[in-house]
């Protein structure tokens, strides 16, 4: 017996089923139950963005808290496939159950916290969970539409989690704006408020979560979960730690080796193990999966990256609150939630996704644009316009690329087809918020010591920044050797604005880089869906 699977009976392969025929009523019942789930797991992907510079400065850890955010995308990534393959095995109900208990215990875990580093363990559990609540209900709705209907009732989904991925920093700004709550810091609330919509969540799926199941005598691929795992998370350090590091420093080469020997070991794994592979080979071989899985990759690469640091430059060039950031990036939902269903009903009506596809990633890749160009003082409007190609462009292209790779696959083989495109999704949006993070404050101290050192030139700001609260509030932030400490971004609130100004420059000027560094990745996926994505029609079978 392998070390890395469980003894299983062997058993005669099923034919693809077609999906399980349900009326609209039950469709939409079972969609209620699948909607509360998604919004907790997509709004805790991004409820932290508008809070991190809070969260961080009460918990001193300004330029470690990316993984605040990549410690939850990193596990929910990694587990991705494997709650696919264990609800192909198992059933979708008790595995979509135990995803939700799991990410409940995560957010009480993170709830009470008492260090940054304390709080991205702890987010790490919260996306062992909220990995499988967004994998299995797409999978979920895959077992019981038909590909054709797939497109109106995954609108739904994709509009629940491209909407909560947009509120989240307004709820997170809402909570962090609060200096304390029921005697507990505001911040913490983000994740405590959790717990009693979980539970409603479980109440709700125990009542109406009744999805056919035959089941699947696959073995379980636990070395194939290892060595995943090995393979990914040293790449992910690196990411986020190769800016204190250098990226050629011992400790990242040693980085590098352990991650390519894991993804090596990986890819040789899940060819000897078959049809129970956790990613299983033979999907590859379909030329809509593959087209997907990397079409989610580079989308969330883009998204994440800057649904990360877009409310970081609302919060330090705009000087706006948590909640006002958070309220600040509505036109993002806005557009979002009506493309999104406006393209469920075209697509279900016409059968056609390429177009939509095609249409949201250029959005997507505009909205960078407009970003790359933001300065310190840009009026909110510009920003806005970004906001509404962005959220349009989402809309339009995420169920789309779901669309694309399930079209082709089994019906035997959606669960693990459906966790593999998320798989990809969920890791590109963790490698997009540790590098675009990492890009921006490998930048920022340098860009901000540059124009410290003009503006240090002029004497009048050297006799204003001498001045005793200004004198002070810099204390600790410019190091002997001309750094800048970037580890707290308080003392900015306590300066004039004057001297605050060539920090708000640099920042700014590093983001520009990250935004453009977006729109790069966004044109590759742009180049693949407009000249290599076919032309097909849906089935309403």
């Amino acid at each position: 017996m392998s070390s890395s699977s469980t003894t299983t009976e062997p058993t005669e392969p099923t034919e693809p089923q077609s999906p399980a025929r349900l009326t609209h009523r039950q469709v939409v019942t079972v969609l209620s139950g699948l909607m509360l789930g998604m919004f907790l797991a997509a709004l805790d992907q991004t409820v932290v963005s508008s809070a991190l510079r809070t969260i961080a400065d009460d918990l001193h850890g300004l330029t470690a808290q990316a993984w605040v955010t990549t410690a939850y995308l990193v596990t929910g990534t990694i587990v991705t496939p494997l709650y696919g393959k264990l609800s192909d095995i198992y059933g979708r109900r008790p595995v979509y159950l135990t995803a939700i208990v799991l990410f409940t215990f995560g957010s009480l875990l993170c709830g009470f916290a008492t260090s940054i580093h304390q709080l991205a363990a702890f987010r790490a559990v919260q996306g062992l969970g909220g990995g499988g609540l967004m994998s299995l209900a797409m999978t979920i709705i895959a077992d019981i539409t038909s590909p054709r209907e797939r497109g109106r009732y995954q609108g739904y989904i994709t509009a629940v989690f491209a909407g909560s991925s947009v509120v989240g920093p307004l709820v997170g700004g809402v909570f962090a704006g609060r200096a304390t709550l029921l005697g507990l810091d505001g911040w913490r609330w983000i994740f405590l408020v959790n717990v009693p919509l979980a539970a409603l969540a479980i109440v709700v799926i125990l009542r109406v979560l009744h999805v056919p199941h035959q089941p699947v005598r696959h073995r379980l691929d636990y070395g194939g979960a290892l060595t995943l795992a090995v393979g990914i998370v040293p790449l992910l350090i690196v990411a986020e730690q190769g800016r204190s590091w250098a990226w050629g420093s011992p400790r990242a080469l040693v980085m590098y080796a352990v991650g390519v020997v894991g993804l090596v070991s990986f890819v040789l794994l899940e060819r000897r193990m078959a049809d129970a592979a956790l990613l299983p080979v033979k999907l590859f071989r379909i030329r809509a999966f593959r087209l997907g899985t990397v079409l989610h990759f580079t989308v969330g690469i883009t998204m994440f990256g800057a649904m990360t640091t877009l409310p970081l430059y609302l919060q330090l060039a705009k000087g706006m609150s948590p909640m006002k950031a958070g309220l600040a990036t509505l036109p993002t939902m806005a557009a979002n939630v009506t493309v999104t269903l406006a393209v469920g009903r075209l697509m279900s009506r016409t059968g056609r996704f390429k177009v939509h596809l095609v249409a949201g990633v250029g959005s997507l890749t505009v909205s960078m644009l407009v970003f790359a160009t933001l300065r310190d003082d840009s009026p909110l409007w510009y920003v806005a316009i970004g906001m509404v190609f962005m959220g349009a462009g989402l809309g339009a292209a995420m169920q789309t690329i779901t669309t694309l790779a399930q079209s082709e696959v089994p019906g035997r083989d959606m669960g693990a087809a459906t966790a593999s495109v998320n798989f990809f999704r969920s890791n590109g949006g963790t490698v997009g918020a540790a590098a675009f993070l990492s890009i921006l404050f490998s930048l920022a101290g340098s860009r901000i010591g540059e124009r410290l050192a003009v503006a240090s030139q002029d004497a009048s700001f050297r006799r204003l920044a001498g001045e005793p609260a200004n004198a002070e509030a810099l204390k600790g932030v410019l190091r002997p050797d001309g750094g800048v400490n970037l580890e707290d971004s308080a003392f900015l609130r306590h300066l004039d604005p004057g001297v605050a100004q060539p920090f708000l420059e640099g920042y700014v000027s590093a983001l520009r880089v990250v935004f453009l560094t977006g729109a790069a990745v966004g044109l590759i996926a742009f180049v693949i869906a407009a000249w290599r994505v076919p032309n097909t029609q849906l089935s309403a079978d």
